[in-house]
């Protein structure tokens, strides 16, 4: 596991995949938090029509977030959203990928 820890430190230390942004409990107090932003599309069936959308995700390491909660806000240059939906870990219980919406 320390193999697979190291290598997910050096992604989240590498300047063109990782940021800091700004991460705030609900009724806690802000903290500056490394994470890999991701803005997929998604495309969702709905009977015969496939509806489009654009998502934000962002992936934070455990070590940093310990439960990230749905209402939990995150600042990113200067952007403000909160977490919908549940937190999602990876396998190796590392990493959490949080669903974000504008606020």
């Amino acid at each position: 596991m320390t193999g697979i820890k190291a290598a997910l430190d050096a992604l989240f230390a590498d300047a063109h995949l990782a940021r800091d942004v700004v991460y705030t409990a609900e009724g806690g107090a802000p903290s500056l938090v490394r994470a890999i932003l991701r803005r997929p599309d998604d495309v969702t069936g709905f009977g015969e029509a496939r509806l489009w959308s654009e998502t934000t995700r962002l992936d934070l390491r455990v070590a940093e977030v310990a439960s990230p909660r749905p209402g939990d806000r995150i600042e990113i240059d200067g952007e403000a959203f909160l977490i919908q939906g549940e937190a999602v870990r990876d396998r190796e219980r590392l990493v959490w990928t949080v669903d974000l919406r504008p606020v």
